[in-house]
């Protein structure tokens, strides 16, 4: 990599972890006026459906649907958009964005203990000692009174957190078990057609379809910001990790934390306690200590850009 390459590529890290950043506070923004969690996922999946087949029939490509393809978009629906999403938008519509900025970066330290359940990674001090800080980090998130806006807002962290156990095992199965020969817009575009799919009659069952007929305000756009942003940034995420790396690539999650912290702050006023704060300067270690060195470095699975929602 040459130093201007490098330069360039880092440029690109920040703008993929300033917009992933930047999907928490409008996501917090969609769900401001009640929308419920499964009209909100249709809608997602819909629109980055819409954009990646698009983009696939202007390229003259086929979105394969065999037997092995199509279990494949099942589980990635399921495990990366529809329950954690679900739990996401729930969790986000009493939590302060930043804080759920914060839960979501434990995606790679509960991805460890995954990994070593399944045998796809062998025990390290060193990623322990990572897996151990976001622990921490944790307890200062829900234990002191005075570090959540409000202590009622307590009981809506283990659901936070339910998101970040889907992707980290989305991504040890994907590790483990492949992607049948799918490319990553492949995956991405069979897994939001099928999250569509599922989540539109739990939409209407439960009365929470958003018509689309109707006067759009900030959520509507905060939605359709959100949505379009996350496709595009995963894809410059994969494109980055084919060009630059996986190791590069994957430094990506400190950015993605950062950002989401920051654009909450900025777009939505939020404030934090030191606990806050500490917590989030123990996760970010957490993020440094469990991700492999270059030397262990595997290449990427799973959809990563779904860990940053």
């Amino acid at each position: 990599m040459t130093p201007r390459q490098r330069v360039f590529y880092i440029a690109v890290l920040i703008v993929l972890g300033a917009g992933w950043g930047a999907t928490m506070p409008l996501s917090k923004i969609a769900v401001s006026t009640g929308y419920g969690q499964f009209g909100l996922i249709f809608w997602d999946t819909m629109i980055g459906a819409v954009f990646l087949g698009t983009l696939m029939l202007l390229r003259g490509k086929r979105l394969p649907l065999s037997l092995p393809a199509l279990r494949v978009y099942v589980v990635i629906a399921l495990l990366g958009t529809v329950v954690p999403n679900a739990a996401s938008y729930r969790a986000l519509a009493h939590l302060p964005a930043g804080v759920m900025a914060i839960l979501l970066s434990l995606v790679p330290m509960i991805a460890f203990p995954i990994a070593l359940s399944m045998r796809l990674e062998r025990f390290s001090l060193r990623r322990f000692g990572g897996l151990f800080a976001g622990l921490i980090g944790v307890l200062l998130l829900v234990m002191p009174a005075a570090s959540l806006p409000d202590p009622a807002m307590l009981v809506w962290v283990p659901l936070a957190l339910v998101a970040s156990v889907c992707y980290a095992l989305e991504g040890n199965v994907v590790s483990k078990w492949g992607t049948a020969g799918l490319g990553p817009t492949q995956v991405l575009l069979g897994a939001s057609l099928v999250g569509a799919g599922l989540s539109l009659p739990l939409a209407l069952a439960s009365g929470q379809f958003i018509s689309p007929i109707r006067p759009f305000g900030a959520p509507e756009w905060a939605l359709i910001a959100a949505a379009i942003i996350h496709v595009l940034t995963y894809s410059g995420y994969v494109w980055l990790v084919k060009s630059a790396g996986a190791v590069f690539a994957v430094q990506v999650s400190y950015l993605v934390t950062g950002f989401g912290v920051l654009s909450s702050l900025a777009v939505l006023g939020e404030t934090y306690s030191p606990y806050i704060w500490a917590a989030l300067g123990l996760m970010l270690l957490g993020i440094f200590l469990v991700q492999p060195r270059r030397q262990d470095a595997l290449a990427p699975t799973g959809a990563i850009g779904e860990t940053a929602r």
